[in-house]
Parts: C-alpha cells; sequence; structure tokens
C-alpha cells in the first residue's frame, strides 16, 4: 500500500500562520485589491473621490511613492511633450502636460530592470497613446504612469473630430489634480462637454477652448453662465466659436480674465464679476450684427471697476461707445483696444485722454483716428504709451507717424499696416484676412501716394508697416529694432532705403520687388563686413517684422579675442 506524501506545516506559532494564510491565497488564485477607495473607504464602483491629497495605499513591492498632496499652483511646472505622431501629420498640433517639479522618482529598479528616475523621463515624453501602452508591459510601468497622470497639473489636449465626450472624460479623470486645461477642438463642443469638464476638474483654474474651422460650438449663454458659477475656483476663460451664445450672465467672484470670440447679435450682456481685470470680446465682421455695446459698455461700468485690459472688436464700435467707455472711469485701465470701428474719430481721442491717461497700450486699429488724434495721443501719453496700433487708418499719413514716433519716447512696438496706401493698389496681403479692413480702405479718402517715413527712436523694437504700398523711402535709425514688417510695400524704392538697426533679428518682405529684397540683402551684408569691428558704429540692417541675412554682431566676449562672432539675421519671404 502506498501512502501519498503530505507535507507538515512547520511549527511555531507565527511562521504557521503566515504560511496557512499563503496557502489559502495561493488557493483561491492572485489577489486583485480592494473593492473599496483607498483614500476615503468608499466602494470604487460609480464613486469620484475628492480626497487628491490623501496618499493611496500602495503594495509593498511597488517601486515608487505616490506624489505629496498638491500644493497651491504657483507657476508652470515642466512641460510635457506629448507629441502624437499620428496628431502631428493630421493636424499638426501638439499636446502638453505640465507635471509638479517636486516629484521624485527614485533610484529603486523596476521593470526591465531600469531605475524608476529614468523611466519618469522617459514617460513624461510620451505621446498619450503610447503612455497608454506602456502602462500596460509590467506593474512598475503602470504605476509611473499612473504617477504622471495624477501629478498633471496643466493639459493641452487635441479633441479629434471622431472622438467623443468620451474621451476627453477618460483622459480628464485620469489628472484630477487638473489647474490649467487647454482644449483644441475639431469635434462639436456642447453642453456635454461642459459637464464633463465640470465634473472631472474640480480645482480648474484656467480653461481655454479653442476651435478649428471643422468644430461647432453649440453653447448657449445659460449654459455657460451655469458653468462659470458652478466654478468658483475658475479664474481664467478663453473661448473661441461663440457664436451660439444669444445672451448670457456672468456671475464669478474669482474669474478674473474672460475671453470671447466669434460672438454675434447678443439680446444680453450682464456681468457681475468684481474681480475681472481682463476682458476681450472679438464680434463677427456682418453688419447684421445687432449687439448694443453702449449698454454693455455701461453694465461693465457699474460692475466690474477693476478692468486693466479692455479689447473689443466690432464694426458697431462707435463715438457713443468711447463715450460710455470714458463715463465708466475704470481707475486702473493700462490697456485699452477698439478695433474696427469706424466711427471712432479724433473726438473719440479726446474722450479717451481725458479719463485715461496712464495708458500703456492703444489700439484703434480700422478707426477714422487722423493726424489730429496722434497729436492729442502724443500730448497725453508721453510717460506710459510703449505700444501703439494704428493699423488700416486711411486718414493718419507718414508725417503723423514720424510725429508719434518723435514724441513717444518709451514706445516699443508700433504698428501702421495700410495707413500709407496707393489707391491703385489690388488691397492688402492676402495673409492679412481682414476683410472689412480692405472694404474700409478701398472706400476711403487716401492719401498721396510716393511718401517718405523718416523715424529715429532709440527704443523702439518692432515696427510693422504692412500693406504700405503708398510708400516711397524708408530711413530707420533704431539701434533696438529687432522685428520689421515690410510686407507687400510695392513701392518703396531700393535706392531710398536705409536701415540702421544694429539688432535687427528678423525682416518679412512678401510681396515685395525683388530688386528690394536684393537691397535689403546687400544693405546687411556690406554693412555688417565694415561696421560690425566698431561697437560705436551702427549696422545698416533691416527694419520691422523680417529676418535679414547673415551679419556680424560683436559681442563683449569676442573683442577680448579679437574677433567678431556671427550673428543670424533672416529675411522671410513667406
Amino acid at each position: 500500500m502506498q501512502h501519498r506524501h503530505v507535507p507538515h506545516p512547520p511549527t511555531g506559532g507565527g511562521s504557521s500562520a503566515s504560511a496557512m494564510a499563503a496557502l489559502a491565497d495561493a488557493k483561491r488564485g492572485k489577489k486583485r485589491g480592494s473593492y473599496n477607495c483607498g483614500r476615503c473607504g468608499l466602494p470604487k464602483k460609480g464613486h469620484s473621490c475628492n480626497l487628491s491629497g490623501a496618499a493611496t495605499p500602495t503594495d509593498s513591492s511597488a517601486s515608487t511613492v505616490d506624489p505629496s498632496p498638491r500644493q497651491q499652483y504657483t507657476h508652470l511646472r515642466r512641460a510635457l511633450s506629448f507629441d502624437d505622431s499620428e496628431v502631428r501629420r493630421s493636424a499638426g498640433a501638439d499636446e502638453e502636460v505640465v507635471v509638479e517639479d517636486e516629484e521624485e522618482a527614485g533610484s529603486e529598479l523596476v521593470g526591465g530592470g531600469l531605475p524608476a528616475s529614468c523611466l519618469w523621463e522617459v514617460m513624461r515624453r510620451l505621446p498619450p497613446a503610447a503612455m497608454l501602452a506602456a502602462a500596460q508591459v509590467c506593474k512598475g510601468w503602470r504605476e509611473t504612469a499612473r504617477r504622471l497622470w495624477r501629478s498633471a497639473e496643466e493639459l493641452r489636449l487635441r479633441v479629434p473630430a471622431r472622438a467623443q465626450v468620451g474621451f476627453v472624460g477618460s483622459v480628464l479623470q485620469k489628472c484630477p489634480g487638473l489647474v490649467r486645461l487647454s482644449l483644441r477642438m475639431e469635434s462639436v463642443v456642447d453642453a456635454t462637454m461642459l459637464a464633463c469638464i465640470a465634473f472631472s476638474c474640480p480645482n480648474l483654474e484656467y480653461m481655454e477652448i479653442s476651435t478649428a474651422v471643422t468644430a461647432i460650438n453649440r453653447i448657449t449663454g445659460d449654459e455657460l453662465g451655469r458653468f462659470v458659477a458652478d466654478k468658483r475656483c475658475l479664474k481664467s476663460l478663453k473661448m473661441e466659436g461663440c457664436s451660439n451664445l444669444g445672451g448670457f450672465v456672468l456671475c464669478s467672484s474669482s474669474l478674473s480674465t474672460l475671453w470671447l470670440s466669434d460672438l454675434h447679435s447678443l439680446s444680453k450682456m450682464a456681468f457681475n464679476c468684481p474681480n475681472l481685470k481682463e476682458i476681450s470680446l472679438d464680434f463677427s465682421r456682418h453688419e447684421n450684427d445687432s449687439t448694443d455695446l453702449t449698454t454693455m459698455v455701461d453694465g461693465l461700468g457699474r460692475t466690474c471697476l477693476r478692468l486693466q485690459n479692455i479689447h473689443i472688436a466690432s464694426v458697431r464700435l462707435s463715438h457713443a461707445v468711447v463715450l460710455a467707455l470714458a463715463a465708466a472711469n475704470f481707475r486702473g485701465l493700462r490697456m485699452l483696444s477698439l478695433l474696427l470701428g469706424s466711427e471712432i474719430t479724433d473726438a473719440s481721442v479726446a474722450a479717451i485722454a481725458s479719463s485715461y491717461s496712464n495708458l500703456e497700450l492703444l489700439d484703434l486699429s480700422g478707426s477714422s483716428v487722423s493726424d489730429s488724434g496722434i497729436g492729442m495721443i502724443c500730448n497725453v501719453f508721453p510717460e506710459t504709451l510703449s505700444r501703439l496700433l494704428l493699423a488700416v487708418c486711411p486718414n493718419i499719413s507718414s508725417s503723423g507717424i514720424q510725429f508719434a514716433t518723435a514724441q513717444l519716447p518709451l514706445l516699443e512696438l508700433m504698428d501702421c499696416g495700410m495707413t500709407i496706401s496707393d489707391p491703385n493698389s489690388q488691397g492688402p496681403p492676402s495673409e492679412e484676412n481682414i476683410d472689412c479692413e480692405s472694404q474700409q480702405v478701398s472706400n476711403s479718402k487716401m492719401h498721396l501716394i510716393y511718401q517718405k517715413l523718416i523715424i529715429k527712436h532709440s527704443r523702439l523694437k518692432k515696427l510693422s508697416l504692412w500693406g504700405c504700398s503708398g510708400l516711397d523711402a524708408l530711413y530707420l535709425n533704431c539701434p533696438e529694432l529687432n522685428d520689421l514688417n515690410l510686407n507687400s510695400c510695392t513701392n518703396l524704392h531700393p535706392e531710398r532705403l536705409l536701415l540702421q538697426c544694429p539688432n535687427l533679428e528678423s525682416v518679412h518682405a512678401s510681396g515685395c520687388q525683388d530688386i528690394l529684397v536684393g537691397a535689403i540683402e546687400s544693405q546687411v551684408n556690406n554693412g555688417s563686413a565694415v561696421e560690425n569691428q566698431f561697437p560705436s558704429k551702427r549696422l545698416a540692417d533691416g527694419s520691422k517684422r523680417v529676418r535679414v541675412p547673415y551679419f556680424l554682431s560683436p559681442q563683449p566676449s569676442d573683442f577680448k579675442m579679437g574677433r567678431a562672432q556671427k550673428r543670424r539675421c533672416t529675411l522671410l519671404m513667406d
């Protein structure tokens, strides 16, 4: 009779109990973990835990530890490059995630013998699809991927046209600590998307939704108002494609920045945002827009007294709107941008100057302001104004531009595109897709062709003269100028071009004659070869928004070594 061998349990109380437990585990199979949440103890099924700061218990064999509780968002963290190759091929857009700098992955070895810190640095550079695939390799990789998602405080995501709201929800649920969210929508945006964002991102402070050409924004004003009222931490909201709002009432004590574009025929606009500091409202270019901008500005003056930056782009801008803005008396206003208001005149400039004498930026592009208005601007803002934009203002001549640069010593940026235009020209450059401006230029009084422009300024850094087809001669002596735009300056004579800008980095010359492009290149190359060795002399470089060829730029260390280092300056023709 054969006896089957039965192993005897080892003696000893502690070791016997552990052995029996191990034997029981072997009979039950591999342990899959608890069905309760490791942070609050509630069942996991149908549960969304808000205790993001508590640590999640991990197995003793785990190679990493959970990130520390999220601190208050103070600055942008390192950006994780989520460059999905398929996304790049289809749209050329990048996706990024920002995680906390405090994360320490440690030096323990994970699956494949790779140090945890090394694996962290590798996986944080993977696109989303690759990270999801990497999480399936082994337990160590899965834990690292989970920690990467949970540590994210900023997410930039492209939503393809075929994607559903579940795609966005599945990604957002992996990032419970998101503070900044930027979505590039190529599909439909509706109330379901807003509800998904509100549910998945309880700590959201900054949200931006940009729309592609194929996207449709179906969010109404009531839905947007409820979202803003419910998100009590929201500080910044930027949204494109808002043509279906119809009207809205925004109430928020935390909102400080609001950008809405593609607005059209709003029946009502009410803002109850006492801490709002920046507002940008971009309306559609249709003449049938029935929005009452005067009433809107009056409401802003009663409820948003802390506004510092105001941008309004609408063909319905008028002198009455400017008077309402002046009566609002925003004491902290520093930047004012009123675009496409053909009814804005020199009287409007006088109203602005009488109420806001500390402006740092003034943009009246597309208005009917003349040289007299520029004189008022120079008299009121000589000690504050650093950026002046007067593009598509046909009543301004080269004399007014020269006067502004001479009387505004702090000026760093000036845009005079399409101001000095040839009446016989075919219109603005194709890259400047501004239908209303081109129509205004064609129907307005034009100045004589063949004007010359002489600018000498010690602080000017950016100068835009795009579409100035009536400009015949240009003389620039701007040692700090680094960006020059001469796009479509078709009548600029090469022999009447003089550029003395040693720090010029880029020059845009699309639509210019080949002989003019050659003159720019010749001045840059020849001038730099002779003058670059002497720091007291200035180079004959290009001008605004253009990158010119290569020229030598002396550096302090180069003079010690007795040589000049070559500096790159590019001429852009696209």
